[in-house]
């Protein structure tokens, strides 16, 4: 399938700003402000990193609102042209260096806006993981909630059935489930998975540490998360070569191509950053994984987070935030 997913969405004007000047720090500043997060990271007891398409533009995957993204584009009456599709899309230097650092125990949650996949292919264990707006290879049960991850993206968008049934075997006496499956892919007015926006709700709260990737932190409730870890006393880090919703706020503020700082931390960390060897066969998860059904996010107790804790972040909405799913990002 194209990576040019967002032709698939329904028309919507308001798409915020697109094709803002990029910024690049001088190679010494650059070099100075990773140290300087690798002393962060260092320092910090509980790391969240939040995602954009800006990660993903190495990969050969558009952003949207960057000098080449997608929207720039079609406000130049331009059509984007592309080079690869979502299944042969490789992971970058970028997924994988995050990889590294779940494994040894650096990042503890990772929250994405991203659709592509690309963290899931890397091996990152979904149980550690938040896909705000879906997952292109993801389709998900109406009747029980079993997930399945594919080989190949399911080939609907926006919540609508694939044509495949749930095969969650008989148990117990009980009938299988046979429930019909979706897509995992929002369209602009859909609401975010309450269990994943439940996850990263929690996880921003305990982090003493946010830093986002490749986003520009225009879209509602997404771009809003890092601030729950501001609200709690932590900092914040913005890695993006344009401007972002959030920078007043921003404790360091990196202006270079994101797998260029990953490749820097990594060195400033003493850790090597993964070759990928394709995707992983059994992916890393509390249930059962690769073409089978898995609990998207693992152990269903965990804790609830209130409503008016929520409300900080979608902006005392009364029920699960709809929002611009797809993520607008630079690198």
């Amino acid at each position: 399938m194209s990576v040019n997913y967002a032709a698939g969405l329904s028309a919507y004007a308001d798409k915020e700003c697109c094709g803002l000047p990029e910024i690049f720090d001088s190679p010494e500043e650059l070099h100075q402000k990773v140290k300087e997060l690798a002393d962060m990271i260092r320092k910090a007891s509980y790391v969240v990193v939040h995602t954009g398409a800006g990660i993903s533009t190495s990969c050969g995957i558009p952003d949207f609102r960057g000098p080449n993204g997608v929207w720039t584009l079609e406000e130049k009456g331009l059509n984007p042209k592309f080079d690869t599709t979502f299944e042969t899309a490789r992971p970058s230097a970028t997924h994988m260096g995050l990889l590294q650092l779940q494994r040894v125990g650096i990042l503890k949650f990772l929250v994405s806006q991203n659709v592509d996949g690309l963290h899931v292919r890397s091996g990152f264990p979904r149980d550690y993981l938040a896909e705000l707006h879906g997952n292109m290879f993801v389709e998900e049960c109406t009747k029980c909630g079993k997930q399945y991850v594919r080989d190949d993206v399911v080939g609907t968008m926006g919540l609508k059935p694939t044509g495949r049934l749930c095969h969650v075997p008989k148990v117990r006496g009980l009938r299988a489930c046979r429930g019909k499956l979706t897509d995992t892919i929002l369209d602009w007015e859909d609401a975010l998975p309450d269990k994943d926006l439940t996850l990263a709700h929690e996880a921003c709260r305990k982090a003493d540490l946010a830093i986002t990737l490749g986003t520009s932190l225009q879209i509602k409730p997404s771009g809003n998360l890092p601030l729950l870890t501001k609200r709690k006393g932590g900092k914040l880090v913005i890695v993006n070569l344009q401007p972002t919703k959030h920078d007043r706020y921003g404790d360091l503020r990196i202006h270079g191509y994101v797998d260029e700082v990953m490749t820097q931390l990594m060195q400033h960390l003493g850790l090597e950053i993964p070759v990928w060897s394709g995707p992983p066969t059994k992916l890393e998860s509390k249930e059962e994984a690769g073409d089978h059904p898995i609990d998207c996010n693992g152990d269903s107790g965990s804790a609830h987070i209130k409503k008016e804790e929520k409300d900080d972040c979608i902006e005392e909405k009364p029920h699960l935030p709809k929002r611009a799913k797809v993520e607008a990002t630079i690198t």
